[in-house]
């Protein structure tokens, strides 16, 4: 990323893998506000905010399914951020994200023990928020479940609802039925996500060609357009930063 924005990215203990993607902070250095556009990632994310004009809050994001324009970070805006996988909503939050699918809402200031303060240092946050995490972890979790979000992850959604559900003993309709009740959509519409997230990654690195499960370069242009708004070699180029989670990517 360029030097108006701080990207830090942390991954978390393996025992907190199947819940949480990563811990991250976003700081906007600048005394100018930030127009960025936001990109479907497929995770859940709980976030602590403060800004020079806006004051300390705490917002839980659903998952997004398209494109978000005009994304503003004010001006020396910080936020620490929690990216949870969706096996979270249903073991750790115990509520379903269905409503906030393509938005958010603000939680108590104080949800989970956080308050202002826990900006102030970035490790700490970390190291508090996997202590929250610990504590809340279930003893017990439906096996069906466990190994149908391991298989989506490990294959980034590569794989059809039907080979989801003959590879778990779980009929496609009660997987998508779970899916529409917790999250707000499908798993087909879901993992088309993931596989555009994960050819971010390639295309970050100047890769404009599938390398994920698309039936040829003309369904790959589409996808991406359809998620992002533009082509791939657009996307590429990231014009002033413009697709902040591509510029995280670029900058690994």
């Amino acid at each position: 990323m360029n030097n108006d924005f701080e990207y830090i990215q942390i991954q978390p203990d393996k025992a907190l893998s199947d819940y949480v993607e990563s811990f991250w902070c976003l700081h906007n250095r600048t005394d100018s506000n930030k127009e960025t556009i936001g990109l479907p990632d497929g995770r859940i994310d709980l976030s602590l905010f403060e800004s020079a004009t806006t004051s300390f809050r705490i917002s839980l994001l659903g998952v997004g399914t398209q494109r978000h324009d005009h994304a503003t970070i004010p001006a020396h805006g910080l936020l620490f951020a929690v990216s949870f996988k969706l096996l979270a909503v249903e073991y750790l939050f115990h509520e379903p994200v269905a409503d906030i699918l393509n938005s958010g809402k603000h939680l108590p200031n104080d949800y989970w023990d956080f308050d202002s303060d826990d900006l102030k240092d970035f490790d700490r946050f970390c190291k508090k928020a996997s202590k929250k995490i610990y504590s809340l972890l279930p003893e017990t979790i439906d096996a069906r479940k466990q190994k149908l979000f391991e298989l989506i992850y490990v294959t980034n959604g590569a794989i059809t609802v039907k080979e989801f559900s003959e590879k778990i003993g779980w009929s496609s309709r009660q997987i998508n039925r779970y899916f529409n009740h917790q999250f707000g959509l499908s798993l087909n519409a879901f993992c088309k996500i993931l596989r555009f997230r994960a050819s971010l990654d390639h295309i970050a690195k100047g890769k404009l060609f599938p390398e994920m499960n698309f039936a040829d370069q003309t369904h790959f242009i589409k996808e991406i357009k359809k998620f992002s708004g533009v082509v791939p070699k657009e996307l590429f180029k990231n014009k002033n930063d413009r697709f902040i989670l591509l510029s995280t990517l670029s900058s690994k």
